[in-house]
């Protein structure tokens, strides 16, 4: 063969071996993971700039060579997983776009593969409903923003492969309490793989330190802890841990509780997506100034996994100066917001946020942060006790690249009466409960519920139009939830906060407001079953519409542990927008147009 022909094979062989290993580096840039024991990077910072906060934001997910799967969402510079920074009265505007891939078929579905709960075609994102594992929207976590298409409405609103990029629009109120929030799908029946895969986001609302005065003029550092499927599953537990006498696998094939602190995790954690793998936890590293205070805004961002965070110095706990829970300040009982509340440890269940004030130590000495066992109970998963990362003091450790303000205006006087002072209008109450598919078979799958007092449990019904409970805008309500199952659960309702009131039958005296928090298992042996009592708020004009609540470990709630309520404008909000329609034009849709579609900290 001619050497030019011996050339141009040879060109055209190399050509192909570049453009092979392009494809390889360009599948392995998908939702990328930084190595274990990595330093923790923070995420990207999104900023609104003159009250507009505008982005792209596209869902990708990938496969591991090992079967597990990476799921992220990405901005338009190719960033995962920013943090949107708003403040108060701005809009933000997202553009989402639906990158993911059937990873069992590795292609992506044709474009507009909507269709209605029987089988009618409708192109529209905003009333198909389809849920399938490729299907994505996006909740924004604690956020009192409407529940209708564009805003934060997840019963119908499903964004898939091969569609134009789907636009969220809408305002931050006024009055939304500074703090942090998060974003993440909430595809039902299909939450719990991209929630495990990573694809979640933080959401700050900025002005935390204008409500807690020991918060102004700290640098603040977002952490992000998330589950995932165990890296190293067929691993022996560390011969550091002492030998647990048994273990069980549920039908999910995670770990059983344990009931001692220790062996297999039901899942590894991450923190900023550094892994922190069963069985030796090999930690990640925090670098700070020697003796620096900073505010941690941390996420438990899981899918399953129920987090008891505590930092230690030589193995003693130190104290954690908490300043907001689920995205509010302390505030209540400390209008002035001069003071902060003193933790040793930390209850986050999956959902749950806390910020606090953390003095790193100091030089010539590391701490660590750690999250120590939660019992979940017989039918729970085993969360054992477990490092996350090392703290380590250095002069040379980066400043965190986000500073809250040193003077800042305090913020105005609520103008609404505390909610623990409004009295409610009715108690509801409610139970989370468990059946086995097939009574007669142990191994049948398991069906969770979440059953409104007086009627029959069943499983959520996302094709049906029928509430499960109706409520007024307006007014306030005192829930009492009960938990009939012997695991733990943590119960979430979409567009507000509640106050917490009782757990266990003993009064609560909490000063912040939670969206997110735990109902102890029933033991078997105790004449009434374990309930907590909140006190719900549906005074905001935002709440109307139709929403869920639900457990928020991912597997409960995909598995149908979830209800709808749909709040009806006040009468007095409606003869007053009757009364300013204008003559002679269409009326605009109603809100409800769419109806189509802890216990303690240390608990």
């Amino acid at each position: 063969m001619p050497i030019s022909r011996w050339t141009a094979v040879l060109a055209l062989f190399l050509a192909s071996c570049s453009q092979l290993v392009s494809a390889q580096s360009t599948a392995k840039a998908v939702c990328p993971r930084p190595e274990i024991g990595s330093v923790v990077e923070e995420p990207e910072d999104l900023r609104s700039h003159n009250g507009v906060l505008e982005a792209d934001l596209t869902a990708n997910n990938a496969a591991n060579p090992d079967g597990s799967l990476r799921f992220c969402f990405t901005d338009g510079a190719g960033h995962e997983s920013p943090n949107l920074r708003v403040s108060p009265g701005d809009l933000v505007i997202l553009h989402l776009k639906n990158a993911l891939s059937d990873l069992a078929s590795g292609t992506a579905p044709p474009a507009h593969v909507h269709g209605g709960p029987h089988g009618s075609k409708n192109t529209d994102p905003c009333a198909s409903g389809v849920m399938n594992s490729v299907s994505t929207n996006l909740h924004f976590h604690g956020l009192t923003i409407p529940p209708v298409c564009h805003q934060d409405e997840v019963l119908k609103t499903s964004v898939q492969p091969g569609d134009a990029p789907f636009e969220y629009r809408f305002h931050i109120p006024d009055d939304e309490p500074p703090g942090l929030y998060w974003y993440h799908p909430h595809i039902h029946g299909f939450s719990k793989v991209p929630i495990l895969g990573g694809a979640s986001g933080a959401l700050i609302v900025e002005g935390l330190e204008r409500a807690k005065k020991a918060a102004a003029g700290l640098p603040e550092r977002v952490l992000i802890i998330r589950d995932q499927d165990l890296i190293n599953p067929n691993a022996p537990p560390s011969k550091s841990e002492p030998v647990v006498p048994k273990f069980l696998v549920d039908r999910d094939g995670d770990a059983t509780n344990t009931g001692t602190g220790f062996g297999k995790p039901a899942k590894d954690l991450s923190i900023n997506y550094v892994p922190v793998p069963y069985p030796d936890y090999p930690p990640a590293t925090i670098q700070m100034q020697p003796g620096e205070r900073q505010l941690w805004r941390v996420l438990n961002a899981s899918a399953i996994t129920y987090l008891n965070l505590a930092v230690l110095f030589n193995k003693a706990p130190q104290l954690l100066e908490l300043v907001a829970m689920d995205g509010v300040p302390m505030t209540h009982d400390d209008p002035a917001g001069e003071s902060t509340d003193p933790q040793t440890h930390l209850g986050l269940p999956p959902g749950a946020r806390a910020e606090f004030i953390v003095t790193g130590p100091p030089e010539g000495q590391t701490g660590l942060l750690v999250t120590r066992t939660v019992d979940t109970g017989p039918g729970g998963e085993n969360d054992p006790n477990r490092a996350l990362a090392t703290i380590v003091p250095t002069p040379t450790a980066a400043e965190p690249r986000s500073r809250l303000q040193s003077s800042p205006e305090p913020l105005p006087a609520p103008n609404q009466a505390w909610l623990g002072n409004v009295t409610p209008v009715r108690v509801r109450r409610l139970f989370f409960s468990e059946k086995l598919a097939v009574p007669d078979d142990p191994t049948s799958a398991v069906e969770f519920y979440l059953t409104v007092d007086g009627k029959e449990p069943k499983m959520f019904d996302m094709s049906s139009s029928i509430p499960d409970i109706v409520a007024q805008q307006g007014t306030v309500e005192d829930w009492i939830i009960e938990n009939r199952s012997n695991e733990l659960h943590a119960f979430h309702i979409h567009q507000l906060h509640f106050l917490l009131l009782d757990y266990l039958g003993k009064p609560v005296h909490e000063n912040f407001l939670r969206d997110t928090v735990n109902v102890p298992y029933y033991n078997g042996h105790t004449l009434s079953y374990p309930a907590i009592r909140v006190r719900m708020d549906f005074r905001d004009p935002n709440t109307v519409g139709t929403f869920v609540y639900h457990c928020h470990l991912l597997e409960h709630e995909d598995k149908g542990m979830m209800g709808s309520i749909r709040v009806d404008p006040s009468p007095q909000r409606t003869d007053q927008t009757a009364q300013h329609q204008p003559a002679n034009i269409d009326s605009p849709p109603s809100f409800t147009d769419n109806s189509h579609s802890g216990g303690q900290l240390h608990q």
